[in-house]
């Protein structure tokens, strides 16, 4: 059964190899994958200064999200699922945490800066197309900002 529960800090790493396996099933080399590692890390510290919620399928990790709030808007920092668990409802799952979570901060939108690959399934789940952005680990890479609102 799938469940969600808040991350711990000590899994850090197990959720930073989560997060690169998934970014990596779009078939980026390993080149693109490295310059991402620093900002798909989790540490300790991350854990406890935002929202990171994991779920998991029948105790075995299965994804990860992670929420930043701040006045009526929130910024989802985070969002992958396990490469063989994909279609399994982690990621809705783990999106409706996200925007529950922001509404209950007091967010009225939830900002994402989307892989291009992943950015259809915000689009399905209600998100609007806001522009492009700067990619926060490749230089001169534009990435699709979405806005969902809450």
């Amino acid at each position: 059964m799938l469940a969600l529960r808040p991350a711990r800090p000590e899994e850090g790493p197990a959720l930073t190899e989560l997060c690169l396996r998934s970014k990596a099933v779009w078939g980026y080399d390993d080149t693109f994958m490295q310059a991402c590692r620093k900002e798909l890390t989790l540490t300790p510290a991350t854990i406890l200064a935002s929202q990171v919620q994991v779920a998991e399928l029948n105790g075995r990790l299965a994804g990860i999200a992670e929420v930043k709030s701040s006045g009526d808007t929130a910024q989802l920092e985070k969002l992958f699922v396990e490469p063989a668990l994909l279609r399994t409802g982690a990621g809705r799952k783990l999106l409706d945490w996200a925007k529950a979570t922001a509404r209950a901060a007091g967010a009225t939108a939830l900002v994402i800066e989307a892989d291009p690959d992943a950015a259809d399934f915000y689009r399905r789940m209600g998100a609007v197309d806001d522009g492009l952005v700067p990619s926060g680990s490749i230089p001169g890479r534009l990435i699709p900002r979405l806005n969902l609102p809450l």
